[in-house]
């Protein structure tokens, strides 16, 4: 079991670069766009409210089929190619039909939406998500296949050729339009958020020529039996996917018609911006997804997975309280990552980070009935959830605003963390230590308060408190994890003694 964690550490190691240094490149687009886009304007809202809608959209159109596509590609029975053809021929012909009707009538929609006046922002965002769910099923099989090279290779050139673009639409663009007028006809000053939505389309549409080795393997066409069976697995998943994206995602969806009209946007901006300095939880737990659900299903015949999937827990709780405690204690840095216009909001980023952090336990906890082909759970648990962050939302944004999204986030996560560990427990018991876990979560919070209870004047001593805080909690991990440190440290010496 030694061996099956350290090889999750190294996978997740590999694509914890990629998420991370691609989310910390897409940071420099935060103060970009929070910047360049005053906030008064409501265009980071605006920003905010449809990249929400094409998060939710990505979920619909991929249905769950990474998951299957992992469960039955590991199946001995079933040729992995076939399954990884049947998967990506069924997500791309429904993304396509998807692309059709959002081209037709786009017009209309983008009424709905309260867009009006910008119908292309919908026929530019809906071709980016078609490609994006497409996608998701030939990035799934690199995951299966362990390429984790190519994976991350292929998410950095898209993240690298969007930041360039950004840079050049932001920064160079309007300096060339007022001094060379005629080489930049093009360029519409005015028309920021639409060159956000522009970059992103070409950015997504290039990526998907490193796919063209992948592309080949769709000659093997649909095997309608094994469809049949992927989607009497997956439409749970599908459930348990909108209605998990929703509890992500349905507040700033929400907010533009709870808050209607420029103050709504303007308020939205305000809590997306500082919703992004949250995401470092977020960040952590895909790159962890990425290894951990191939690995998970990749072992569902190893006699030691539940031991295994007890150790993850704690692990995995362990190091995103650490991050958490990092972000909240030296938020007088990371608070620069935005403008200062955007500063209201920073009160709500250590209550989104617990709920990323609700998130990833949740997952943690989702294994008993994916392996089980329960999945019908996770949709249940699921709409709960959503349920309740829906009506924190409703009842209390009139009155409290964007801090009512960001308590709606964490009630309604810690609902779907609390019902899937008590219903998994009875159903599928696996020997979490329940103990260390509690442990581990109260100690953060208590540094948490302690640093807010007795914060000096002088931001020099505020940052010697807040390290001397963190300290404590890495003392506390390296004292009660020194088996496991003992352990790193002896594979590290070996491998220097190799070299």
């Amino acid at each position: 079991m030694a061996n099956s964690l350290k090889k999750l550490a190294g996978q997740t190691a590999i694509y914890g670069l990629s998420s991370i240094i691609g989310r910390f490149l897409n940071y420099m687009l935060v103060p970009l766009y929070t910047y360049k886009i005053a906030a008064s304007s409501g265009g980071y809202g605006i920003v905010t409210n449809i990249y929400a809608y094409t998060a939710l959209l990505l979920v619909l159109l991929t249905f769950g089929m990474e998951t299957t596509f992992f469960y039955f590609s590991n199946r001995e029975e079933i040729d992995s190619r076939k399954a990884f053809s049947t998967a990506a021929s069924a997500v791309g012909i429904v993304s396509l039909l998807f692309w059709i009707i959002c081209m037709v009538f786009g017009g209309p929609i983008a009424n709905a939406l309260h867009y009006e006046s910008h119908p292309e922002f919908i026929r530019i965002m809906a071709s980016v998500v078609a490609l994006d769910a497409f996608q998701a099923i030939l990035f799934a099989r690199l995951r299966n296949e362990n390429r984790a090279l190519k994976f991350v290779a292929l998410k950095l050139s898209f993240i690298i050729c969007n930041i360039a673009l950004n840079l050049f639409i932001f920064l160079v663009a309007p300096s060339l339009h007022q001094n060379h007028p005629a080489l930049m006809g093009w360029y519409d000053p005015s028309y920021q958020v639409g060159y956000v939505f522009i970059v992103n389309l070409i950015c997504t549409a290039s990526v998907t020529f490193g796919f063209i080795p992948e592309l080949r393997e769709l000659r093997f066409g649909i095997d309608r039996g094994l469809l049949k069976e992927m989607l009497k697995y997956t439409w749970p998943l599908l459930l348990l996917g909108l209605i998990g994206i929703l509890n992500q995602v349905a507040d700033k969806i929400c907010y533009k018609f709870i808050v209607p009209g420029q103050e709504g946007e303007v308020q939205l901006g305000i809590y997306g911006a500082c919703v992004k300095i949250a995401m470092i939880i977020a960040i952590f737990t895909q790159a962890f997804r990425y290894a951990y659900e191939p690995f998970v299903f990749g072992g569902q015949r190893d006699k030691n997975n539940k031991e295994m999937q007890a150790d993850v827990m704690k692990y995995y709780v362990m190091f995103t309280l650490l991050a958490f405690l990092i972000v909240v204690l030296y938020l007088d840095i990371f608070k620069f990552i935005i403008q200062r216009n955007y500063w209201e909001g920073l009160r709500t980023v250590p209550i989104v980070m617990m709920a990323e952090i609700f998130m990833g336990v949740y997952f943690n906890l989702s294994f008993w009935y994916k392996l089980n082909k329960q999945t019908w759970w996770g949709a249940i648990f699921s709409f709960i959830g959503c349920a309740v962050m829906l009506a924190i939302n409703f009842i209390f944004v009139p009155r409290y605003g964007y801090m009512a999204c960001a308590w709606g986030g964490f009630a309604g996560y810690g609902t779907c963390m609390v019902l899937s560990y008590i219903v998994g427990q009875v159903k599928s018991p696996i020997p979490y230590n329940i103990g260390a876990i509690l442990g581990y979560f109260s100690l953060a919070l208590l540094l948490y308060e302690f640093s807010i209870l007795f914060h000096p004047h002088k931001l020099g001593w505020v940052f010697v408190v807040n390290t001397l805080l963190l300290l404590v909690y890495v003392a506390v991990i390296i004292y009660n994890e020194r088996a496991l440190v003992k352990r790193t440290l002896s594979g590290l010496q070996q491998k220097m003694l190799h070299r």
